[in-house]
């Protein structure tokens, strides 16, 4: 009987040991998690134990069987205790009044204050305005689909490798993509143990701009094999008794890959989880540093969980008034998606604002330091982000081209968004502006500076006098007109001309540029000042007809 009960402990501890290593258990007890794991492996240690100590199992072969009959057969010998009766049923009830202690009926206002004071500030004031030569164009879809085409061009290392997840992030000035490779399979990974081959970098400005790095491994990986597992590497190195999650892939100012690990503990029972710090781990080494939220490097633009911030905003806006607020009574939830943005090179997530049962209507917007949790709320009313989708798509319905998730941005002091629209491959053909304020106010084109001329077009006919700063470098010119014709697009009147001295570029003025331009006549010497958008196509950002400056009395 003693062998018996040996073999089965034996056998039991091995598989239970097994499934720790292979899930990577947090075994601390004030996690969801580690709770169940301990209630379960207390209880059938105990169960087991009592079995075997207060009745006998006998096992008869097969041959020795009545028909019908179980060849195991077990005899108590007399009733359970009531202290292993408590004992076993001990870890079921502190897992439910931990689960208690997690509802909002028991802590509502540690939901709603969770997120913090929120601070209020005018947009345009506030968030810097955007420089369109550094406006993300690439979102992560666009972003995989670019970096599988740089790994095509590798077909031998096609093979051997798979792309991960897309992360955004600032590296020296610079918006980029980072996708790690990882091993296409188990003989993938017993061939390279050192790592797979480097790194794939992608422009979120630039679609041309795409870059392979093969300096540097990348040894452990999310889903990887034994201890290069990402999360089991992590979790019996570093955090055996801590929460962990979000495995986000930044590289530091020199290119060198990490992963950063955000830690986590509960504020009320299993629920409210609440960002302690990382666990910087290098890629290529395996070597693990552990930072608290004030130590972070700079480098390091993400730490708190998109999933937890969404989770604080709502819980904030659904308990604004308590938890018998039965007539949503200035309830407000995060409209359907979010975005990544940098303002004053800081990483924010910012989504809009709608109100409960509304979902047409934006209310404001939030953006959340991503590193330090600061709320930043803009009390702004005006479409949704699926709103202007659905806009920017109606404008363009004969191509049946599709728009990317917007991104917000202050435009001249005009709360706009700004997306790509793409084809059903998945490729940029246009971009497109709307408004906030107003989402009928729509400007598209091939280009982001004829998207943003057709944009101001639209907001001069509905009475505003704005015209926007082109991206670029201002220059000046000089010469005697050789071509000079008006189109009219949409809006507004639309001056084409070439100069002689420059007769391979296509100058385009607005007519609210210059009572001058009307007049102008082929044979005319001008001054203006202009902004190179590609293609020999410049915007003219100033203009002087100098024929008329003469004519003018002393």
């Amino acid at each position: 009987m003693k062998k018996v009960k040996f073999a089965v402990f034996s056998v039991g501890t091995l598989l239970l040991a097994l499934y720790v290593f292979l899930e990577a258990v947090n075994l601390n007890p004030l996690y969801a998690e580690g709770a169940l794991f301990w209630a379960a492996a207390v209880s059938a240690y105990l169960l087991v134990w009592a079995l075997l100590r207060f009745g006998e199992f006998t096992i008869h072969r097969l041959g020795d069987m009545p028909n019908g009959e179980n060849p195991f057969h077990y005899v108590p010998k007399r009733r359970f205790p009531k202290l292993v009766k408590g004992l076993i049923v001990l870890p079921w009830v502190f897992l439910a009044v931990m689960f208690l202690l997690s509802t909002p009926l028991v802590s509502w206002g540690a939901y709603r204050d969770q997120l913090g004071t929120v601070e209020y500030r005018e947009f345009s004031a506030d968030v810097q305005a955007v420089d369109m030569s550094q406006v993300p164009i690439v979102d992560d879809r666009l972003a995989y689909n670019l970096a599988d085409k740089k790994l095509g061009e590798r077909p031998s290392l096609g093979s051997q490798v798979r792309l991960g997840e897309p992360t955004i992030q600032m590296v020296n000035g610079k918006l980029i993509w980072a996708v790690p490779l990882q091993h296409s399979g188990v003989f993938k990974w017993l061939t390279n143990l050192s790592g797979s081959a480097g790194y794939i970098t992608v422009s979120a400005t630039d679609v041309n701009d795409v870059n392979y790095v093969e300096d540097y491994k990348i040894k452990l990986q999310p889903g990887g094999y034994l201890m290069h597992d990402l999360t089991r590497n992590v979790r019996f190195t570093a955090a055996p008794f801590t929460g962990i999650t979000d495995y986000s892939f930044e590289l530091d100012e020199s290119g060198q890959p990490y992963w950063v690990v955000t830690t986590y503990r509960n504020q009320r029972g299993f629920a409210l989880p609440e960002a302690t710090g990382v666990v910087l781990v290098n890629a290529s080494t395996g070597k693990k540093q552990v930072y608290p939220l004030d130590e972070v490097p700079d480098w390091v633009d993400r730490v708190q969980p998109e999933s937890f911030i969404l989770s604080q905003i709502n819980n904030q806006g659904k308990y604004v008034h308590g938890i018998f607020n039965f007539a949503d009574k200035d309830k407000f939830k995060t409209s359907a998606g979010d975005n990544i943005v940098y303002n004053n090179g800081e990483c924010y997530l910012f989504t809009g604002l709608t109100s409960v049962g509304q979902d047409e209507s934006a209310i404001g917007f939030m953006m959340v330091d991503m590193v330090t949790k600061q709320p930043i709320r803009y009390q702004i009313n005006g479409a949704t982000e699926a709103l202007g989708m659905s806009s920017a798509q109606g404008k363009v319905q004969h191509l049946g081209y599709q728009a990317s998730f917007p991104l917000i941005i202050n435009l001249d002091g005009q709360p706009t968004y700004f997306m790509p629209l793409k084809d059903k491959a998945g490729l940029i053909k246009q971009y497109a502006f709307v408004s906030v304020v107003n989402y009928s106010s729509v400007g598209v084109g091939e280009s982001i500076s004829d998207a943003m001329r057709d944009y101001a077009q639209v907001l001069r006919k509905g009475g505003s006098s704005v015209i926007f700063e082109q991206a670029g470098e201002t220059e000046s010119a000089a010469g005697r007109v050789k071509r000079i014709a008006s189109e009219q697009a949409d809006a507004a009147l639309l001056y084409k001309m070439i100069l002689e001295e420059q007769p391979d570029r296509i100058f385009i003025a607005e007519s609210p540029l210059s009572d001058e331009l009307a007049l102008t006549q082929p044979g005319d010497r001008v001054e203006l000042q202009f902004v190179e958008t590609g293609a020999g196509i410049v915007d003219v950002t100033a203009f002087d007809n100098l024929e008329f400056t003469q004519r003018r009395p002393e």
